[in-house]
Parts: structure tokens; sequence; C-alpha cells
């Protein structure tokens, strides 16, 4: 699950005083936050511990998280000329990807025979980040950047995949077993756009990807009606949010491709018989895929009660 070790004591207790991507980037801490949930939960693959403005840092973009608001940047993207200074920071290379290469392997090794699943942003949620400057509600300036200046978003588009494909090719020569496309902010596009302006950038990084042999997940927040589209681009299985029940989601995809999802997270606050029935609706309604992943719609809230998500895989788990 991921994200799910900010909901643990054990976690706030490894990142007391210490920045997100600071954590991100220290290989021990990393493989140690990585491997909490599977210690304390018995889940039967790790996320790597990570963010999607990982590989933005590693190059040189002045980027920070905020506390309570998410990544902002020194200065938004919006022009051509912007982003060539981007790609005068030069390649997202081994020697600036050796932490992250590092903490995958540590965390390999500690994992034993439980995989681990590689983790990076879609070139557009990248984008969408730069060009905002900071989150957004409606990715606007982004949307608009598409359109407006056509030259300056697929340059902006290239540039991005190549950090979100670099960022995740590292973590499977290191090691992890699979790797999963997060795109948190492709649910603002319409059909349209996203398959002109944005799924040819998160094709190239799952082609990169799944030529060293790995499985691939694409997953995207509020995208039930990209779906098709997302799948398309390349991957191997199909993240599904809490918006869409996985037997229609199965049904949009022709019934053959396998499912991850979908849980909602709001519901791991409800009382037990509610959350249990739910849990068991999705398995179920996973049925009419070829295979499925149980896994969360979206991360697991900080305020969770880790004794919930240990006995919800329990229940998965159960005959």
């Amino acid at each position: 699950m991921r994200q799910a070790g900010r909901s643990l004591p054990e976690y706030r207790e490894s990142r007391a005083g210490v920045a997100m991507l600071d954590a991100c980037l220290d290989p021990d801490l990393a493989a140690e936050i990585t491997l909490q949930p599977v210690r304390r939960h018995g889940v039967d693959a790790a996320v790597f511990f990570s963010d999607i403005v990982v590989p933005l840092k590693l190059v040189g973009v002045d980027v920070e998280i905020v506390p309570g608001t998410g990544p902002v940047m020194g200065s938004p993207v919006r022009t051509l000329d912007d982003v060539e200074r981007l790609r005068d920071l030069g390649p997202l290379d081994a020697a600036r990807l050796a932490p992250v290469a590092e903490g995958v392997a540590r965390t390999v090794a500690a994992l034993g025979g439980t995989p681990l699943v590689g983790f990076a942003g879609a070139p557009f949620t990248l984008a969408a980040y730069l060009v905002e400057g900071g989150p957004s509600r409606d990715h606007l300036a982004a949307r608009r950047l598409m359109h407006a200046d056509p030259a300056a978003w697929s340059a902006l588009m290239a540039w991005a995949a190549e950090m979100s494909g670099a960022f995740l090719e590292a973590q499977v020569l290191a090691g992890a077993s699979a790797g999963q496309l997060f795109d948190s902010w492709a649910g603002a596009l319409s059909l349209a756009d996203y398959t002109a302006h944005c799924a040819p950038a998160s094709a190239q990084v799952l082609t990169r990807v799944r030529a060293l042999g790995v499985r691939t997940v694409h997953f995207g927040v509020a995208t039930g009606e990209l779906l098709v589209a997302m799948r398309d681009a390349g991957a191997d299985v199909m993240g599904v949010d809490y918006r869409v029940p996985l037997d229609e989601a199965s049904r949009r995809l022709g019934g053959g491709t396998p499912l991850q999802g979908n849980v909602d997270p709001a519901l791991l606050a409800a009382p037990w018989d509610v959350l249990e029935a739910h849990v068991r609706d999705v398995v179920r309604r996973g049925r009419s895929a070829p295979g499925h992943v149980v896994n969360l719609g979206h991360g697991v809230p900080p305020e969770t009660d880790p004794t919930v998500l240990t006995r919800l895989v329990e229940l998965v788990h159960a005959p």
C-alpha cells in the first residue's frame, strides 16, 4: 500500500526532524520506512518509499515539500526558455541517482523473498507541478500551456519523461521487481487532451521499464474516463481508484487487463463491519478481471489506525 508507512508510529519516529525529501534520499532511512508496513501488516509486496518530485530534486530543481501543502517550486516553468533552463541542469545520471539505487538495493536485501515495487510520478504530474509551481485544484496553468504553447509543452513533457524513466529504471536495475507509474493529476484532463498531449510521454516511460523485463502498473486519480488510454500507454496492470467499481473498470478495459485497487481510504475509519463488507465487495468485483492486486484506491490517510490495516490484510489473506 503506497504511503502505508505514514500512519505508523514507527514512521513518525523515524521521520522526526527529517524533511521529506531528505528522508527519501537517505538510503538507510528510505529502506527502513519501506520495510515498516511489511513488518507491521504482512503485505505481499513493498512499495519503495519516495516522492513524485524526487527526480526534480536530484537534478537541481528548486523544490521543497512544504508540510500541509505539498511540493512547491522556487519558480514555475511557463515558457520554452524555462524548459531550456531545465535541460541545462543536465541528465539524471547514475551519480545523481546513487542514493535512490542504494536505498532500493538495501531494501531488496532486507525484504528477502518479498518483492519491491518501484515508484515514479508520470510525466504529466511532474509537468503539472512544475507549471503550477505547486499543488493545484484544476491545473489550469498546465492545461493552458498545453494549448497556448504546444512547443513548450512538448519539450517539457519530453524532459519529464526522461526524468521519470531514468528514476524508475534506476529502481528496477537496483532490484525492484515491478514499476508503478503514478499520475496523480491526470484526472484533470479530458480524454482527448490526455491521449494527444500526455499519453505518449507516459508510454515512453513504461516502454523503457518494460524493456528491463519487469511488469508495470499504471495508476491515476479520478481517471475512470482515461482507463483504456492509460492501459494502452503500455501498462501490464491498471490501478483503479475508489470512484469506479472494479467490475465496471474491467468492462471498460475489455475484460483482459489485470487490476489493482480499489478499497476506499475513507472507509478505513468506518466501523469494522462496514469496512469488511466493502473489502469483500471489492474482492468479489475484482474477480471479473484476469488478475487482481487488492490495494487501496489511493494512499493511506495518515490518521488511519494501523491495526485496521493489519486486520484488512488478514481479511484478504483469509481463505
